[in-house]
């Protein structure tokens, strides 16, 4: 493969002429240096938003939701492991159809030292 896939920089090539590695092959010497990057943030996944849970009004309807949808399934004939994988398809499918989505972690970070006073300390600051 082309070395400048691989984001390399090459230096100090050198060929030793009275070495011979194979028949009709010199030894090449040379100096590689490797730019690697270190990912800062790590991808997370969206969640299904269980926080709206707490309304009743979604609650009950996941409730009826989930109800109806085990009741169209067929559930005879099943190890543990199927009819734990079923129910656990029918509830998430549900959730995520009624609650939706999140599109990632919170933006905002919360500080346990942020608090009204350095709110004000840092208005004053800004204003002057």
């Amino acid at each position: 493969m082309p070395l400048h896939l691989f984001n390399v920089k090459v230096r100090n090539v050198k060929v030793i002429p009275n070495e011979e590695c194979v028949r009709n092959h010199k030894l090449l010497i040379m100096d590689m240096r490797f730019n690697t990057t270190k990912s800062r943030h790590k991808k997370l996944e969206p969640r299904v938003r269980l926080w709206k849970i707490k309304e009743e009004q979604t609650c009950e309807e996941h409730k009826s939701m989930v109800r109806d949808k085990v009741d169209e399934e067929e559930w005879k004939h099943l190890d543990v492991n199927e009819h734990w994988n079923k129910m656990k398809k029918i509830v998430m499918e549900t959730a995520q159809h009624i609650r939706g989505m999140s599109k990632g972690p919170c933006r905002h970070k919360e500080t346990w030292w942020w608090n009204d006073e350095v709110a004000e300390a840092v208005r004053e600051k800004k204003i002057k």
